[in-house]
């Protein structure tokens, strides 16, 4: 066997921390993994317990009843601590950026894998992951906190990054940019002057400042008054499936990556 492509994570994991993100493949990505004949969907480093990939194939099967889900870990005592939790359409493989499955995935999901990289190797593993998609897929990758109360990833076709999306709690931040310390790898040390992604969480900051006085009825009515007011001056989706009242509600904002990419 060919040694896998990586390095082992600190496997840090726990139920529902990905449940913001998975939430989002969802609701947002349904079409493509009904449309697809096999489709095949890869939890990329699902780390010291296998509970993420198993809530994952739990709610892709509610939304997308046909799709198999494979775990993939580099350490082959977490792909023997999940092995008594397979069943019909679920299965776990010692592997890494290699993707060892047996068709090219439709979408893979890989969450606090990159962190821990250089940001060089970060885009280079993007690269690489989104060149073993299947046509038309898609590569999720983000970070989120230890709890899951704070998350932001990516979304990756074949030809680059198409989306990013913020997510949390309404308790779980003061300002929106609190979420900064979430950023995936090719932005986390772009939060500077001069950068998109900084002048965004800036002015997401202003927005959120400006629209206190919706506090009164909620947090997350502050959130929809901050986002529409950011709306005026950034390229916020106003409808589904990226954008409008649903998503919002749930404290999420997704852009188009060019928005924030690196100048």
């Amino acid at each position: 066997m060919t040694k896998p492509v990586g390095a082992i994570t600190r496997g840090t994991t726990g139920h529902n921390r990905l449940r913001r993100a998975d939430r989002w493949i969802a609701a947002v990505h349904a079409p493509l993994l009904r449309s697809a004949a096999r489709p095949l969907v890869v939890d990329l480093g699902y780390g010291a317990s296998p509970a993420t990939t198993l809530e994952l194939f739990t709610r892709l099967r509610r939304v997308a009843p046909g799709v198999e889900v494979v775990g993939i870990e580099i350490d082959p005592v977490r792909v023997a601590a999940a092995k008594p939790y397979e069943r019909e359409g679920l299965s776990f493989r010692l592997g890494g950026f290699e993707l060892p499955v047996s068709r090219p995935p439709t979408l893979v999901r890989a969450f606090n894998v990159l962190r821990q990289y250089a940001e060089a190797d970060a885009w280079r593993y993007w690269d690489v992951l989104t060149g073993r998609l299947a046509p038309g897929g898609l590569l999720v990758e983000g970070t989120s906190s230890e709890n899951g109360r704070r998350a932001v990833w990516v979304g990756l076709s074949p030809e680059g990054p198409r989306t990013i999306t913020f997510a949390a709690r309404f308790d779980a931040f003061e300002q929106p940019s609190d979420l900064a310390d979430r950023l995936p790898k090719t932005l986390i040390h772009r939060n500077v002057p001069g950068e998109r992604i900084h002048a965004f969480l800036s002015d997401f900051d202003h927005a959120w400042a400006v629209s206190a006085a919706y506090e009164a009825h909620g947090r997350r009515q502050r959130w929809l008054a901050a986002v529409r007011f950011l709306s005026v001056s950034w390229p916020v989706p106003p409808r589904p499936p990226f954008g409008g009242d649903a998503r919002w509600r749930l404290g999420e904002l997704t852009l188009p990556w060019s928005a924030v990419a690196p100048v």
